[in-house]
């Protein structure tokens, strides 16, 4: 068993869990929350995780973690990947670790990797300029044969190490190129637009087998998923294992848990998106606890540990094939107006026999509406239970369109 745990960034839920799971633990994250922390007598190091200097770096970082005895790091968030990559090479003196972390902050080099390792990906290239991004598109339209009048190919820009959306631009033609794309974007990675259903998985990883897959169902990305996955992609589980299993395998994971997108086909093609190492958006570990009766958390953290028993883990994960019998889903609500001075819950929410709870908060006041990057800053989500998959997707779909804010 670990002797300690550090957990780098700040999640309530995650401490809350570590308590009811008697592991010892310290928080990593920055001088904020000192306050907060000794005030409520968690364990923590104030840090500057956004500095990487001579004076902040991963060995100062391990020196200042030594009165905790700590020796397993674990990224809550995606800007703490890279620093537990480096505390746990230093904690396991195996510098592939780092590389490994390296791997999941940088989306060419994420891509790279898999199609070294035979996954299917699309075409992507490093580019430094509009022009640049025009060429690909070019080179993309001349593979996909088209002909003057056709529509152009799409392209997706990506930052290369930003979270989940953020910076995420979708270019569908030429003229967006010179609209939709800004300075500051470069340089990111250009890719082709990839077919397929999209979905996530949460694979808990230990000893570099898959201990426990969830598959996340997306209603649509950024704004509604459910737990477990639906009937169709259910009856592609073993497909989608195997897959997951094979990416843990090229990139060489041995401990956490990762949280894939994949794009599936109807001729059962597995094209990989990208591969996350933190706790994902969504509330998916919240939905997946729920559905499962399990602590989705705990198992991430304890999921670090290469010391971690196989009594341990099977206490902490369901029993091998459990099927849940009901669904649990939520939709994250995004003001839809420009700005908003109420907040107007339907009667036909509250009466609809799938609805749980929800947890958005009326303005105090008008207030105007911030353009926004990725899918961050939701202000609240709607949750929903029930046993029927289809009905489930019915209400996500329908509670997406719906103004809650006016």
């Amino acid at each position: 068993m670990a002797q300690c745990f550090a957990l780098l960034g700040w999640s309530l839920p995650v401490i809350e869990s570590m308590q009811k799971l008697n592991k010892p633990y310290v928080v990593v994250s920055f001088p904020d929350f000192e306050s907060y922390a000794q005030e409520n007598n968690i364990p923590f190091v104030p840090y500057q995780f956004d500095e990487w200097s001579d004076t902040s770096n991963s060995i100062d970082l391990a020196e200042k973690l030594k009165p905790f005895n700590a020796d397993v790091a674990v990224p809550l968030f995606e800007e703490t990947v890279e620093w537990a990559g480096a505390l746990n090479s230093i904690y396991r003196d195996d510098p592939r670790v780092m590389n490994r972390a390296f791997l999941f902050r940088n989306k060419a080099m994420m891509k790279r990797k898999a199609l070294i390792g035979g996954l299917k990906v699309g075409f992507f290239e490093e580019v430094h300029s509009r022009e640049q991004v025009r060429e690909f598109m070019k080179r993309l339209n001349q593979a996909n044969l088209q002909v003057p009048g056709d529509e152009d190919s799409w392209v997706h820009l990506k930052p290369f190490a930003a979270a989940g959306t953020v910076g995420h631009r979708l270019l569908r033609s030429m003229s967006d190129i010179d609209q939709k794309v800004q300075d500051s974007d470069f340089p990111c990675m250009a890719e082709s637009h990839l077919s397929g259903r999209e979905f996530s998985c949460e694979a808990f990883i230990h000893k570099g087998k898959i201990r426990f897959l969830n598959i996340t169902e997306y209603v649509k990305l950024g704004y509604s998923n459910f737990v477990p996955e639906g009937n169709y992609l259910e009856s592609k589980r073993d497909l989608i294992h195997k897959h997951v299993q094979k990416l843990v395998d090229i990139f060489g994971i041995e401990y956490g848990m990762i949280h894939p997108e994949w794009f599936l086909t109807e001729e059962d093609e597995m094209n990989f998106g990208e591969v996350a190492c933190r706790i994902p958006g969504g509330h998916i570990l919240e939905l997946a606890s729920k559905a499962y009766d399990f602590d989705a958390l705990a198992a991430f953290v304890l999921c670090h540990d290469p010391n971690a028993s196989e009594e341990e883990l099977d206490a902490i994960f369901p029993p091998k094939g459990y099927k849940p019998e009901i669904y649990y889903g939520n939709v994250m609500i995004y003001p839809r107006q420009n700005s908003i001075s109420k907040l107007e819950i339907p009667n036909e929410l509250t009466e609809e026999p799938y609805f749980i709870d929800h947890n958005l908060v009326p303005p105090l006041s008008t207030q105007k509406i911030n353009s926004r990057e990725g899918f961050g800053n939701h202000f609240g989500s709607i949750n929903f239970s029930g046993e029927d998959p289809d009905r489930m997707t019915e209400l996500l779909k329908h509670y997406e369109n719906v103004d809650f804010y006016l």
